[in-house]
C-alpha cells in the first residue's frame, strides 16, 4: 500500500497550491479520504475529508472557503487545492486513506507560507 503526496512548497501569503496524493496497491475508490496538517511542536490536526464516491466533502471551519478537497477514482489520486494562503497554513500535509479500521497514511508533503 502506498499513499505519495506532493505539490508542496513555498509560497507567499495569498498564494495558492495543490497538492496531490496518488495511491496505489489498495481499491482507491472504497476508501474516504482525508487530509491532516501538522505543523512543528503542534497536534495534528484535520483539514478536511471526501467520502468514497467524491458525493460529500467536509472542512475544518479554519478551511472553508480556501481549500477544496477533491478526488479521481480513475487516476487513484486525491487532491487538496489550496487558496489565500496565509502562514498559519505552514504545516507538513499528510494524505490518510479509512475505510473502517483499515487505514493508510502518506509521508506527507510540506508547505510553507512565507513573504
Amino acid at each position: 500500500v502506498q499513499l505519495v503526496e506532493s505539490g508542496g512548497g513555498l509560497v507567499q501569503p495569498g498564494g495558492s497550491l495543490r497538492l496531490s496524493c496518488v495511491a496505489s496497491r489498495f481499491t482507491f475508490s472504497n476508501y474516504d479520504m482525508i487530509w491532516w496538517r501538522q505543523a512543528t511542536g503542534k497536534e495534528r490536526e484535520w483539514v478536511a475529508t471526501i467520502t468514497d464516491s467524491g458525493g460529500s466533502t467536509y472542512y475544518a471551519d479554519s478551511m472553508k472557503g480556501r481549500f477544496t478537497i477533491s478526488r479521481d477514482n480513475a487516476k487513484n489520486t486525491v487532491y487538496l487545492q489550496m487558496n489565500n494562503l496565509k502562514p498559519e497554513d505552514t504545516a507538513v500535509y499528510s494524505c490518510n486513506a479509512a475505510r473502517g479500521i483499515s487505514t493508510y497514511w502518506g509521508q506527507g508533503t510540506q508547505v510553507t507560507v512565507s513573504s
